[in-house]
């Protein structure tokens, strides 16, 4: 019998530039999980919130190593509570700055990855340095990959050849005024690849006063929400691997995608 996964989205409110007032808030809200939840998921930068109007030399100040206080509470706290933790966080790696998604598990291993297409609008390309390999990582018989906001704009670069994975969690801080277009993408993510797409948005008012509404969807691979929230607005969704199994082999239109690389 394949296994399920119990997952948790967690649309925390951040206080942008504020680390031990997020990281507090996060533990706070993993510490309530059900008993058995095995994954947990935050927002895009969600110690920090994405920094947005700032300069390279103040986001460098809020920058970590992968080995920093964030990922050393993170780490922490995912073997505490027997559970993955994916999110983001502002790294620093020598002299690059990235916007860094993490997959913590209880063990204690850390998958890396960072965010492949920076949202130049904002100005993201001036401050991180793209990353040019997709996280992708296996965890309690799942399949696993993740895309960082503005990736899920860009198809091609999450398309899930062959099935590469089972479920693509999607972390942001996607504002409200353009939060139709995230609404949109996340089932039509789960649909194109047949896999679970987990998506977490923040909650907050950035230092331009773009409000985040915290907008979460677990889509299933017909683009079905499946989650439920709970009173304090974490969704709880659990994914079943028989049942994806199953549809992809009842309706494999994966066989017939065209079959590409990335230069």
């Amino acid at each position: 019998m394949e296994t399920n996964l119990s997952t948790a989205l967690i649309p925390l409110e951040i206080t942008w530039g504020d680390k031990r007032i997020n990281l507090d808030r996060a533990a706070k809200a993993i510490a309530s999980l059900p008993a058995g939840t095995d994954l947990a998921v935050l927002p895009e930068t969600f110690s920090t919130g994405f920094p947005v109007g700032m300069s390279r030399e103040e986001v460098a100040a809020l920058a970590e190593p992968n080995d920093g206080p964030t990922m050393r509470f993170i780490s922490e706290l995912a073997a505490s509570c027997n559970l993955a933790i994916a999110g983001s966080f502002i790294a620093r790696e020598g002299e690059s700055l990235r916007n860094r998604a993490f997959f913590a598990e209880p063990s204690g291993d850390i998958t890396f990855a960072d965010k492949r297409h920076l949202f130049t609008m904002a100005g993201e390309h001036n401050i991180f340095d793209a990353g040019q390999e997709r996280l992708q990582v296996r965890f309690r018989g799942w399949n696993i990959a993740m895309a960082v906001c503005y990736d899920m704009r860009f198809p091609v670069w999450l398309r899930n050849q062959r099935n590469a994975y089972d479920l693509l969690i999607a972390v942001a801080n996607w504002p409200e005024v353009r939060v139709g277009a995230w609404e949109a993408l996340i089932p039509a993510r789960a649909i194109e690849n047949e896999a679970y797409v987990c998506a977490v948005d923040c909650r907050g008012t950035d230092p331009k006063d773009f409000v985040y509404n915290g907008s979460s969807q677990a889509c299933d691979f017909k683009g079905k929400n499946v989650g439920k929230s709970d009173e304090s607005g974490i969704i709880i969704a659990t994914l079943d691997k028989e049942a994806l199994t199953r549809f992809r082999t009842k309706f494999p239109a994966w066989q017939d995608a065209d079959d590409f690389r990335l230069l």
